[in-house]
């Protein structure tokens, strides 16, 4: 398991989450509730983990909206910090980019 986000998942439990702009504008561009992202974060898959990323620990996750469709959110925590859990972005993943459990990168 990921420690970045076994914390993550700790800071999100204690309302310590806050959506980047970024974030902000993908979950509306492809309309994903945030009440479905913080629920789904207990039972997320880490799909991909960046320990050393530069501008502090982040994660790609497999999530699921209330309606059962995949979502990926990329979390992190901002370099030097250790709160607030960032939602950086989250998405739908096309079925073209990633294999059939959107685990796995397609070449």
């Amino acid at each position: 398991m990921s420690t970045t986000f076994e914390a993550i998942k700790k800071l999100a439990a204690l309302g310590q989450v806050r959506i980047s702009e970024h974030g902000y504008d993908e979950l509306v561009e492809d309309s994903i509730p945030i009440r479905d992202i913080l629920i789904g974060i207990e039972t997320a898959t880490v799909v991909e983990d960046y320990p050393a990323f530069a501008k502090g620990p982040a994660v790609l996750v497999l999530q699921f909206d209330s309606k059962k469709r995949p979502i990926h959110v990329v979390w992190g925590i901002p370099k030097g910090a250790v709160s607030p859990a960032v939602l950086v972005t989250a998405y739908r993943p096309d079925t073209a980019r990633w294999n059939n459990d959107f685990t796995g990168r397609r070449n």
